[in-house]
């Protein structure tokens, strides 16, 4: 999973206990004496960890795409930055007593579900999936992490901090479509198809896991309840559209 530029209305995550309650204004020394919170943690660094891996095999895959060798180079250097993001999770996951791989192990049928279902077919289409599809689910485990403890929270927001692929993109998709028009209209419902099968794959995501779900609908910690739930979702669906509008695309 690759990370685009944090949109305006998305979720302050600033690492601070600052204004926090319960577990969020809780290390995680604390907060993980609950041994349900625990699970949905391990679950969520297992699901970020996979996503990063994922994303730093997909970017490697998609340089062969590149019409330029400065384009190869720019996408190697994406791939190595998913990578560390991906290593950082990783040992998080030992630290606290976890084995890496069997946190990741649940998550891997819907991510590489989600790769094959939204394989692009071209440049431009890699790069409208890198902007916009793992910008949705970026969107969404920045809205989990404002309820997580300060060091979770920490952690998961540096992971999903902009590898520079968002302005890269915007500057390469715009200019294909000042070049020819046309491509708008393909882009813009490939970007359509990428919105609904990235939401799809979050929840998912979500309803596979029970502590992961829990905590979402409030059962642990200051979760989400439904009508929060919702108006997250509004709120990623609001900041997909300001990416459309940036790459020159109909929302």
């Amino acid at each position: 999973m690759t990370s685009s530029d944090k949109p305006d209305n998305a979720a302050d995550t600033t690492d601070t206990t600052a204004g926090h309650t319960g577990v969020a204004a809780m290390d995680w020394a604390a907060a993980s004496a609950d041994p349900q919170y625990r699970a949905a943690v391990v679950d969520l660094l297992g699901a970020l960890a996979y996503g990063e891996l994922a994303a730093f095999e997909r970017l490697a895959e998609d340089a062969k795409l590149a019409p330029t060798l400065a384009d190869k180079a720019e996408l190697a250097k994406m791939a190595s930055a998913e990578f560390h993001h991906f290593e950082r999770l990783r040992d998080r996951l030992a630290d606290i007593g976890e084995e890496p791989t069997q946190a990741m192990e649940p998550f891997v049928a819907a991510y590489d579900g989600f790769h094959k279902q939204t394989a692009p077919s071209d440049w431009l289409e890699g790069l409208v999936k890198a902007y916009v599809g793992d910008s949705i689910a970026s969107d969404f485990y920045r809205e989990v992490a404002a309820r997580l403890d300060s060091d979770t929270r920490a952690l998961v927001l540096a992971v999903l901090d902009d590898t520079g692929h968002g302005g890269f993109a915007v500057e390469k998709v715009r200019a294909a479509i000042d070049a020819d028009p046309r491509v708008g209209g393909r882009l813009a419902l490939w970007a359509r198809r990428l919105m609904g099968e990235a939401l799809s794959q979050s929840q998912r995501v979500v309803a596979d896991r029970d502590a992961l779900s829990t905590m979402l609908v409030g059962g642990v910690a200051d979760g989400f309840d439904l009508a929060e739930v919702g108006r997250m979702f509004s709120r990623i669906t609001e900041a997909h559209t300001k990416r459309m509008a940036a790459l020159g695309l109909a929302a």
